[in-house]
C-alpha cells in the first residue's frame, strides 16, 4: 500500500494531489501509448488486425473470398464473405455486439473456446485487435450482411460512435453475408501514413497460401491495378517460388493434426510444413500460427527444428555416417533449411500485443511430435536424399568446430586465468555459447547438472552484486564478483563512447538467471546496472539476456489414458490460463496441486533444464534500450541507483506503490 506523506516545507506537495491521478478509460490507453499495442512506423499492423478477422472466418470454413482495397481518399477497406459480425444486443452489456468489438479492448468471439464457440482456432487471445484499429483512426465504417439484414455503424475521432447502428432489410444488390470494414488511419500516430506495398503484397499472398481454395485480392484505386492470389498447390508452390537457390533434393512437405484419440493435444491442433535444403543463398523462413505471421519465430519453429534434428541425427547414427570427433548440433542441420510452417493451436500465447513471436510451451512438443516421425519415414523411403542432408549437416559441423579451434589458438597463453567457480562449456563457438550468471551456489549446482555441457557455461554469484553505478572503472576489479564476470565473458569494462574490441568475447549470450522474487529482481537490476554502466557495447550488440524461471508448478494427476504431468507457468496470469485449460480438458476442479517456487535452489536439474535452460522451451528476454534512447535510460538508472537520489526514488514509490502486488 502506498502512503501519502504531507510536505509542510516551502512548495507544499509540488502539485501532487488526488486530482493528479488520471484514470484512462475506453480506448484512451491506446491513444496515449500506441507503441505498446501496435507498430507505429506505418499503419499496416492496424489494418492487418482487420485482415486477420476476415482470415479467421475463412479458417473457420465460413468464407472463400477476401478483398483488400486501397481507396483514392487514403482509406483502406477489407471485405469478406464470412458470417458477418453479430449486431444484436449483448446479453450482459446491453449494447450492440458489433459496437463492443470495435470499442472494447477485451471483447471478441475468440475468447469463447468451449464446444460450439465461434472460433476454435484463431490468431490469439490478447483481446485488443480491431479496437486498436478504431482508436488510431480518424474514421472507421463497418457494414455487416447477416440474416437477411444490413447493419451499418460509423466511428470517428479515435473510437467515438459518430453514426449509431442502423439496420435495414437486405436488397437485391446486397451480399448475403459478410463484413466490410473501411478505415481512415490517423497520420499523427505513424511515422509514415503510406503502407509498405511489398510487405502488404507478401502478407496477402501468404494468406492465400495458407488457405487453399480461398481467393485473396488487392485493388489499388489510385493506380487502377489489381492482383489476385489463389494457391491450390499450397505450401510447396509458395516455397518454390520464393527460394533464392535451387534445393539439393526435392522438398519435404507434410502435415499432422491431433485426432480424438490423441491424449496430449486438443482435437485439430497440429501443423503443416514444407522444408527445402539448399547449399547456398539466403534461407527463406516463414511461420504462422492460426494464419498470424510470427516474424520473430517462437516455440513452433523450435518444434520444427527439434523434429528435423532428431530425425536427421537418427538417420546419421543408423547409417554410421558421422566422422570420428565430430559432434552434431541442431543448428548444423537447420542452418541450410528453408521452410514455411503453419501451426494450428487452440490457445496460442504470444509475446507482445503485435503477436510477432509464439511463446506457447506445448508448441515445441506439438510440432516436433508430428514432424519427427514424418521426417524419419521420408528419410527411410529416400535414403539417397538422406545421405545428401547428412553430408550437408556434417560439413556445417566440421566448419563450426574448425572455427572454434582457430579462436582458441589465437588467444594463446596470455589470456587471464578463468574464475575457479566458472563451469565452462566444451564448445568454443561464440555463436552458440551461453553463460548463465546464476544467483546462489545451490541454484548454480542445479544449473551445472542440468545444462547442456556442449555450449552452456555456469558462473554462480554469491550474495548481492555490488551497485556499480557510481564506481570508477579502475576500482571495479576490487570486487571479486565483478572481476570474475569480466574475466569469464572475456571483455574489459568500457564506456558508451569507447572503441571496444569484442573479439575476446567468449559467449554469444550472457544470461542473468535469478529467483522469481523480489531479491531476484534486485540482483537482476544490479547486474543490468553493471552491464549498462560498464559494458554498454554488449547490450548494444545484443549479447545480454534475462532468463525467466517459472513462478508456479502445476501437478496434474493421471486420468484415463493420460499420464500424470507437471506444468510450469511464469506468472499469475499464465497460472489462471493454465487452470482454465485444464478445466476445459475435463480435469476435475481441485484435482491438481499448485506449488510456488521460492527460489531456483528448489528446482532439480531436470526441472531447471525443462523450464529455464532448454532453448526450445525457455523464455529469454533480450536486454535492449526499447522506447528510450541512451540518455533517457541513463537518467532512469541514475534515479534508481544513484546514491543522492533517495528523494526521487521515494516520489516514484509513492506514485506507483499501489501498482505493486505482493504475495503473502
Amino acid at each position: 500500500m502506498a502512503t501519502q506523506t504531507k510536505n509542510t516545507a516551502a512548495g507544499g506537495n509540488s502539485g501532487y494531489s488526488e486530482g493528479s491521478i488520471k484514470v484512462l478509460k475506453g480506448l484512451e490507453p491506446v491513444k496515449q501509448r500506441p507503441g505498446m499495442y501496435t507498430r507505429t512506423d506505418n499503419p499496416l499492423h492496424i489494418i492487418q488486425e482487420v485482415l486477420d478477422n476476415a482470415a479467421d472466418e475463412a479458417l473457420a470454413g465460413h468464407g472463400k473470398k477476401i478483398r483488400f482495397c486501397l481507396h483514392e481518399d487514403g482509406s483502406i477497406s477489407v471485405e469478406d464473405d464470412g458470417r458477418g459480425i453479430p449486431f444484436g444486443l449483448h446479453p450482459d452489456e446491453k449494447a450492440p455486439v458489433v459496437e463492443l468489438v470495435f470499442t472494447r479492448l477485451h471483447a471478441g468471439g475468440k475468447f469463447d473456446k468451449e464446444s460450439g464457440g465461434a472460433y476454435s482456432f484463431s490468431g490469439g487471445l490478447h483481446g485488443v485487435g480491431v479496437s486498436v484499429t478504431n482508436a488510431l483512426s480518424t474514421r472507421l465504417e463497418v457494414t455487416v450482411y447477416r440474416d437477411g439484414q444490413v447493419a451499418h455503424l460509423v466511428f470517428g475521432n479515435g473510437g467515438e460512435v459518430l453514426e449509431p447502428l442502423t439496420v435495414r432489410a437486405a436488397q437485391s444488390g446486397d451480399r448475403k453475408q459478410g463484413t466490410t470494414v473501411r478505415v481512415w488511419p490517423d497520420a499523427k500516430y505513424f511515422e509514415s501514413k503510406a503502407l509498405p506495398m511489398p510487405e502488404l503484397q507478401h502478407l496477402l499472398r501468404s494468406k492465400a497460401v495458407l488457405m487453399p481454395g480461398v481467393t485473396v485480392s488487392l485493388t489499388n484505386e489510385k493506380t487502377k491495378q489489381s492482383q489476385n492470389w489463389q494457391y491450390k498447390g499450397g505450401l510447396s508452390d509458395y516455397l518454390s517460388q520464393t527460394l533464392s537457390a535451387e534445393p539439393i533434393i526435392p522438398m519435404f512437405e507434410g502435415a499432422g493434426f491431433a485426432d480424438k484419440h490423441n491424449d496430449s493435444f486438443a482435437l485439430g491442433e497440429g501443423a503443416s510444413w514444407c522444408v527445402a535444403f539448399t547449399e547456398d543463398g539466403q534461407p527463406m523462413r516463414e511461420s504462422y500460427v492460426n494464419l498470424i505471421p510470427t516474424t520473430a519465430g517462437g516455440t513452433h519453429e523450435s518444434g520444427l527444428r527439434d523434429g528435423l534434428f532428431q530425425a536427421v541425427k537418427g538417420f546419421i547414427d543408423m547409417h554410421a555416417l558421422l566422422p570420428k570427433g565430430v559432434k552434431l548440433m541442431p543448428e548444423d542441420v537447420f542452418s541450410r533449411v528453408s521452410y514455411v510452417l503453419s501451426a494450428k493451436i487452440l490457445d496460442p500465447q504470444f509475446q507482445g500485443q503485435i503477436k510477432e513471436k509464439l511463446n506457447s510451451r506445448d508448441a515445441v512438443r506439438l510440432v516436433s511430435s508430428f514432424v519427427k516421425p514424418a521426417m524419419e519415414l521420408w528419410l527411410n523411403d529416400h535414403v539417397d536424399y538422406g545421405r545428401k542432408i547428412a553430408e550437408l549437416a556434417i560439413k556445417a559441423a566440421q566448419t563450426r568446430q574448425r572455427a572454434g579451434q582457430k579462436v582458441e589458438k589465437r588467444k594463446g597463453s596470455g589470456v587471464a586465468v578463468l574464475p575457479g567457480k566458472l563451469t565452462d562449456c566444451e564448445s568454443r563457438d561464440l555463436a552458440y555459447n551461453e553463460v548463465f550468471l546464476v544467483e546462489g551456489d545451490s541454484a548454480g549446482g542445479s544449473a551445472k547438472m542440468g545444462r547442456d555441457k556442449e555450449n552452456q557455461a555456469v558462473l554462480p554469484l554469491r550474495g548481492k552484486v555490488l551497485n556499480t553505478w557510481e564506481v570508477e572503472r579502475d576500482r571495479l576489479f576490487a570486487n571479486n564478483e565483478v572481476h570474475d564476470i569480466s574475466v569469464a565473458i572475456g571483455v574489459d569494462p568500457h564506456g558508451p563512447n569507447d572503441e571496444v574490441d569484442l573479439s575476446g568475447l567468449r559467449y554469444g549470450k550472457i544470461c542473468i538467471l535469478s529467483d522469481a522474487d523480489v531479491d531476484g529482481a534486485h540482483i537482476q537490476v544490479l547486474l543490468l546496472t553493471l552491464f549498462f554502466r560498464h559494458f554498454p557495447k554488449l547490450i548494444e550488440a545484443g549479447h545480454v539476456f534475462v532468463a525467466q524461471p517459472p513462478l508456479y508448478s502445476i501437478a496434474v494427476p493421471a486420468r484415463g489414458k493420460k499420464p500424470a504431468t507437471k506444468l510450469y507457468v511464469l506468472s499469475e496470469q499464465e497460472l489462471h490460463a493454465a487452470l482454465e485449460k485444464l478445466r476445459k480438458d475435463g480435469v476435475r476442479e481441485g484435482a491438481w496441486s499448485i506449488g510456488r517456487f521460492k527460489g531456483l535452489g528448489e528446482m532439480n536439474a531436470v526441472q531447471l533444464w525443462d523450464t529455464t535452460l532448454n532453448p526450445d522451451t525457455r523464455h529469454l528476454m533480450p536486454v535492449q534500450l526499447g522506447l528510450f534512447n541512451f540518455a533517457q535510460t541513463e537518467g532512469l538508472f541514475t534515479q534508481l541507483m544513484g546514491k543522492g537520489e533517495a528523494g526521487a526514488r521515494r516520489e516514484l514509490m509513492e506514485l506507483h506503490g499501489d501498482d505493486v502486488e505482493v504475495d503473502v
